[in-house]
Protein backbone atom coordinates (compact mmCIF):
# COMPACT_ATOMS: atom_id res chain seq x y z
CA UNK A 1 0.00 0.00 0.00
CA UNK A 2 1.34 3.71 -0.69
CA UNK A 3 1.97 5.74 2.18
CA UNK A 4 0.58 9.16 1.89
CA UNK A 5 2.45 12.06 3.69
CA UNK A 6 1.97 15.56 3.20
CA UNK A 7 0.43 15.22 -0.16
CA UNK A 8 2.82 12.99 -1.61
CA UNK A 9 3.56 9.29 -1.82
CA UNK A 10 6.58 8.59 0.09
CA UNK A 11 8.94 5.02 0.54
CA UNK A 12 7.48 3.88 3.85
CA UNK A 13 11.10 3.35 5.82
CA UNK A 14 9.09 1.69 8.64
CA UNK A 15 8.49 -2.87 8.76
CA UNK A 16 5.36 -4.37 9.79
CA UNK A 17 6.46 -7.52 11.71
CA UNK A 18 4.24 -9.96 13.44
CA UNK A 19 4.28 -11.00 16.57
CA UNK A 20 6.19 -13.72 15.80
CA UNK A 21 9.04 -12.99 13.79
CA UNK A 22 12.39 -11.78 14.87
CA UNK A 23 12.98 -7.45 15.45
CA UNK A 24 15.11 -6.45 12.66
CA UNK A 25 18.48 -4.42 13.79
CA UNK A 26 18.50 -1.40 13.31
CA UNK A 27 15.68 -0.91 10.65
CA UNK A 28 12.40 1.12 12.38
CA UNK A 29 9.72 -1.34 12.85
CA UNK A 30 5.92 -1.37 13.58
CA UNK A 31 4.45 -3.85 15.55
CA UNK A 32 0.87 -4.80 16.82
CA UNK A 33 -0.69 -4.09 20.18
CA UNK A 34 -0.22 -7.23 21.58
CA UNK A 35 3.35 -7.47 21.15
CA UNK A 36 4.13 -4.11 22.21
CA UNK A 37 1.99 -4.37 25.27
CA UNK A 38 3.42 -7.96 26.15
CA UNK A 39 7.05 -6.88 25.52
CA UNK A 40 7.39 -3.25 25.64
CA UNK A 41 11.06 -3.29 27.44
CA UNK A 42 11.95 -5.48 24.31
CA UNK A 43 10.57 -3.46 21.17
CA UNK A 44 11.14 0.16 22.82
CA UNK A 45 14.93 -0.35 23.83
CA UNK A 46 15.68 -0.61 20.46
CA UNK A 47 17.99 1.26 18.35
CA UNK A 48 15.55 2.14 15.87
CA UNK A 49 12.36 4.29 15.93
CA UNK A 50 9.32 1.71 16.72
CA UNK A 51 5.83 2.29 15.75
CA UNK A 52 2.52 0.30 16.43
CA UNK A 53 -1.06 -0.80 14.77
CA UNK A 54 -3.09 -0.13 17.56
CA UNK A 55 -7.19 -1.35 17.32
CA UNK A 56 -9.82 0.47 16.69
CA UNK A 57 -11.33 -1.40 19.81
CA UNK A 58 -8.51 -1.01 22.23
CA UNK A 59 -8.59 1.91 24.90
CA UNK A 60 -5.59 4.60 24.08
CA UNK A 61 -5.11 5.30 27.48
CA UNK A 62 -3.51 1.90 27.40
CA UNK A 63 -1.33 3.07 25.02
CA UNK A 64 -0.35 6.57 26.92
CA UNK A 65 2.43 5.89 28.99
CA UNK A 66 4.55 4.33 26.33
CA UNK A 67 3.83 7.28 23.33
CA UNK A 68 7.09 9.53 24.23
CA UNK A 69 8.83 6.42 22.85
CA UNK A 70 6.68 5.74 19.63
CA UNK A 71 7.06 7.43 16.69
CA UNK A 72 4.35 6.13 14.49
CA UNK A 73 0.84 5.16 15.46
CA UNK A 74 -1.39 3.49 13.19
CA UNK A 75 -4.95 3.60 14.05
CA UNK A 76 -7.35 0.93 11.86
CA UNK A 77 -9.83 1.79 10.22
CA UNK A 78 -11.85 -1.43 9.53
CA UNK A 79 -14.80 -0.40 7.41
CA UNK A 80 -15.54 3.10 6.08
CA UNK A 81 -18.37 3.01 8.24
CA UNK A 82 -16.63 2.63 11.60
CA UNK A 83 -14.88 6.37 12.67
CA UNK A 84 -13.55 5.01 16.20
CA UNK A 85 -10.24 5.73 14.84
CA UNK A 86 -11.18 9.54 14.90
CA UNK A 87 -12.36 9.87 18.36
CA UNK A 88 -8.99 7.51 18.88
CA UNK A 89 -7.02 10.35 17.08
CA UNK A 90 -8.21 13.65 18.84
CA UNK A 91 -7.63 11.62 21.68
CA UNK A 92 -3.95 11.22 21.12
CA UNK A 93 -3.33 14.62 20.14
CA UNK A 94 -5.37 16.15 22.37
CA UNK A 95 -5.15 14.63 25.43
CA UNK A 96 -2.06 12.64 25.59
CA UNK A 97 -0.57 14.70 23.52
CA UNK A 98 0.99 12.58 20.95
CA UNK A 99 3.39 14.86 18.60
CA UNK A 100 4.84 11.85 16.07
CA UNK A 101 3.47 10.31 12.87
CA UNK A 102 -0.47 9.11 13.25
CA UNK A 103 -1.15 6.96 10.39
CA UNK A 104 -4.97 6.22 8.84
CA UNK A 105 -4.54 2.44 7.72
CA UNK A 106 -7.92 0.35 6.40
CA UNK A 107 -11.00 1.21 4.26
CA UNK A 108 -10.88 5.07 4.14
CA UNK A 109 -13.07 6.95 1.88
CA UNK A 110 -11.81 10.07 -0.41
CA UNK A 111 -14.81 11.53 0.55
CA UNK A 112 -13.30 11.09 4.71
CA UNK A 113 -9.65 13.12 3.95
CA UNK A 114 -11.01 16.42 5.29
CA UNK A 115 -11.87 14.34 8.32
CA UNK A 116 -8.56 12.61 8.72
CA UNK A 117 -6.73 16.00 8.72
CA UNK A 118 -9.14 17.37 11.24
CA UNK A 119 -8.94 14.75 13.45
CA UNK A 120 -5.24 14.93 13.63
CA UNK A 121 -3.64 11.98 11.19
CA UNK A 122 -0.80 12.96 8.69
CA UNK A 123 0.01 10.22 6.93
CA UNK A 124 -2.03 7.74 5.26
CA UNK A 125 -1.79 3.87 3.87
CA UNK A 126 -3.96 4.50 0.98
CA UNK A 127 -5.39 1.58 -1.39
CA UNK A 128 -4.17 3.32 -4.45
CA UNK A 129 -1.74 5.42 -5.20
CA UNK A 130 -4.23 7.80 -7.27
CA UNK A 131 -5.47 8.68 -3.73
CA UNK A 132 -2.25 10.66 -3.16
CA UNK A 133 -3.76 13.70 -5.58
CA UNK A 134 -7.09 13.68 -3.71
CA UNK A 135 -5.16 13.52 -0.23
CA UNK A 136 -2.72 16.83 -1.65
CA UNK A 137 -6.06 18.39 -2.85
CA UNK A 138 -7.74 18.35 0.63
CA UNK A 139 -4.65 19.39 2.45
CA UNK A 140 -4.27 22.47 0.48
CA UNK A 141 -8.14 23.50 -0.10
CA UNK A 142 -9.54 24.60 3.58
CA UNK A 143 -7.37 26.61 5.46
CA UNK A 144 -10.03 27.86 8.10
CA UNK A 145 -12.01 26.07 9.68
CA UNK A 146 -14.75 26.87 12.96
CA UNK A 147 -13.78 24.16 15.16
CA UNK A 148 -10.69 23.99 17.06
CA UNK A 149 -8.87 19.91 17.15
CA UNK A 150 -5.48 18.24 17.34
CA UNK A 151 -4.79 19.22 13.77
CA UNK A 152 -3.07 22.49 15.11
CA UNK A 153 -4.92 25.20 13.18
CA UNK A 154 -6.38 28.12 14.93
CA UNK A 155 -9.72 28.53 14.29
CA UNK A 156 -11.56 31.37 12.39
CA UNK A 157 -12.83 33.04 15.82
CA UNK A 158 -9.35 32.92 17.18
CA UNK A 159 -7.72 34.45 13.39
CA UNK A 160 -10.62 37.18 13.66
CA UNK A 161 -9.76 38.27 17.08
CA UNK A 162 -6.24 38.53 16.53
CA UNK A 163 -7.16 41.00 13.45
CA UNK A 164 -9.51 43.03 15.34
CA UNK A 165 -8.14 46.57 16.30
CA UNK A 166 -7.54 46.53 20.05
CA UNK A 167 -11.50 48.39 21.53
CA UNK A 168 -10.30 51.85 23.57
CA UNK A 169 -12.01 51.67 27.15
Amino acid sequence: MPLIKNGAVVSDPYVTVSDDAVLPDGIPVIVTAARLLTGAADVLTRNAPVGVVWPNNKNVADLAPLLDRLAVVALVFPSFKDGRAYSQARLLRERFGFRGELRATGQVLRDQFVFLVRAGFDALEAAKAEDAEAFASVLSRYSVFYQPTGAGRAPASRLRAAKLPEQVA
